[in-house]
């Protein structure tokens, strides 16, 4: 039997009026300490953002995106956060905060391979 890990993820949401609460998902984050996993996978469907937000500027939520998988890979430019241990760059991306980018709360699982689920959940959840 194929080795189960626990791993969480979290909704990658952009939040155009956050007041309003309403939302479009459109990533997903994942985390899994045993392989040190921390991923991010995200698409912005430029057509349907514009539908769903007329005054958001699409490229400056790219950019949030952008510095978000920097954190999540630890790349040079992230940052002091990008530093972190990979659990530490987990909660500080999902915590919570009033911005146009937001994250889901946290949800738990078991899976055999981080990279399957986080794709399987990016079909869920965002296509």
């Amino acid at each position: 039997m194929p080795e189960q890990h626990l791993f969480e993820y979290a909704i990658i949401r952009v939040v155009p009026q956050v007041e309003r609460e309403e939302f479009m998902n459109v990533g997903v984050v994942v985390f899994c300490m045993r392989p040190k996993f921390l991923q991010v996978k995200y698409m912005l469907n430029r057509e349907r953002l514009a539908a769903f937000a007329p005054k958001l500027d699409i490229t400056e939520i790219e950019t949030y995106l952008c510095a978000f998988e920097r954190i999540c890979k630890g790349e040079k430019g992230s940052g002091n956060i990008g530093l972190l241990p990979h659990s530490e760059r987990f909660r500080w991306l999902t915590a919570t905060r009033s911005t146009v980018v937001q994250c889901s709360k946290v949800h738990p699982g078991l899976c055999e391979s981080p990279t399957a689920i986080l794709e399987r959940l990016f079909e869920q959840m965002v296509l």
